[in-house]
């Protein structure tokens, strides 16, 4: 059995040094299986708790331990705050790490670190900053929602997810006896755990988000139908089912190929997938259709309870540079639409820079009128379209507006 620090190592370094994603690196490191829970719940305790267990650190460290040391105290401080693991086994298994690793130089700073700390003697700031520590939302992400939503903004970014969503395309039954929550949309169910078996492999059902499902619910019903950023295509699988095809573009090849994977398992015949840059104009595709979905690439923070590993290098800098590729594949997929069709524009942000901001921008020069859109979903309606915050919404937090070509 190995050091039971080692495996949520390896996966937080390739994090925390290398900017791998969270899910990408649990799906591509071997781990050990029979330990495989606790990792799993190791790694996401850390990133959850991150702004945190920093905190800790600098409470007691007299200087800043560089950075695989740092590692393996968050992963022990962890330990030892959040699962109350005894202080000793917790000490002795992160020396005993670091000799292992080939850095005994640093198991005295660690030992002694890890013996006197004191959970008590750590000071969490009050208001904006000490939301931002507690919850691990960026500093200004904190601040946007505080003005907008004054004391609920507590409750939208400490909001946790409910657990794994899954959509039946047929034998839920069989599952529904484990528990579950329901949702408001058809045949998609929330479970605290649940394991793939065959029946994943048939496509009786796939795992697709709330977020991802509550988008596909404002879609209407549309001939011909593009989804411009569609990987990896539980979208575009599920609109299928309303549109009388759907044509799913994606920027990278690798990505094409598991839209592909994805039409094939769930056995769907009207979507075809293709490489294409939705920021570039394409000539075939000029005024094709009669619906176009823009689920854009985003700050992602309306996913933190999912993905806590995504605010780790957010700035607040990089919200201007996203906001221009939106709205770029926003006035380009306009041209893409046939005149009185409906262009859709959707994100997974909390933040109006992203989300009415961009449709403002486009609304001033095109020719396009937003249209009311309603969900099942708790939401809350904005100038354009609808936002969805996670303490309402299963943890999910989003945004969806229409947009319809004047004719």
């Amino acid at each position: 059995m190995t050091n039971p620090f080692y495996d949520p190592y390896v996966l937080l370094s390739k994090v925390y040094s290398d900017g791998a994603h969270l899910k990408i690196a649990l799906a591509e490191t071997p781990v050990e299986e029979l330990n495989r829970a606790r990792t799993v719940k190791t790694v996401y305790g850390v990133l959850e708790n991150d702004g945190y267990l920093s905190l800790c650190i600098s409470a007691f460290a007299e200087r800043s331990p560089k950075s695989a040391v740092r590692i393996v105290l968050k992963i022990a401080l962890y330990w030892l705050i959040f699962l109350q693991k005894p202080r000793y086994m917790v000490t002795d298994t992160a020396v005993s790490l670091l000799k292992k690793m080939g850095k005994g130089g640093t198991a005295g700073f660690v030992n002694a670190f890890l013996r006197r700390f004191d959970v008590q003697q750590v000071a969490v700031p009050v208001g904006e900053e000490g939301l931002a520590v507690r919850s691990n939302f960026p500093l200004f992400a904190v601040r946007e929602l505080t003005a907008r939503y004054g004391e609920r903004a507590e409750s939208i970014c400490m909001a946790k997810s409910h657990g794994v969503a899954v959509r039946f395309e047929r034998g839920e039954e069989k599952y529904l006896s484990r528990p579950h929550e329901d949702t408001p949309f058809e045949r998609l169910y929330l479970f605290k755990n649940f394991v793939r078996d065959e029946g994943f492999d048939r496509g009786d059902y796939t795992f697709q988000s709330v977020g991802s499902v509550g988008i596909c619910s404002a879609v209407g019903a549309h001939a011909n139908f593009l989804d411009a950023c569609a990987a990896p295509g539980g979208k575009s699988v599920l609109l299928a089912k309303k549109c009388g095809y759907v044509t799913a573009c994606e920027l990278h090849a690798h990505r094409v190929e598991l839209i592909k994977s994805y039409i094939r398992r769930m056995g769907v015949g009207n979507v075809t997938a293709v490489q294409a840059d939705s920021s570039v104009f394409d000539p075939a595709f000029s005024e094709k259709f009669d619906g176009v979905l823009c689920d854009v690439p985003c700050s992602g923070l309306g996913t933190v309870a999912e993905n806590p590993d995504l605010p780790l290098f957010k700035k607040e800098a990089d919200i201007v540079q996203l906001t221009q590729v939106q709205l770029a594949i926003l006035r380009n997929c306009a041209r893409y639409l046939v005149r009185g069709g409906a262009l859709y524009y959707s994100t997974c942000s909390l933040l109006d820079a992203e989300n009415d901001g961009v449709v403002k921008q486009f609304l001033a020069d095109a020719p396009f009128e937003a249209e009311r859109i309603t969900s099942p979903l708790a939401h809350e309606k904005t100038a354009y379209g609808l936002q969805f915050l996670p303490d309402t919404a299963y943890g999910a937090g989003f945004y969806v507006a229409k947009l319809r070509r004047k004719a």
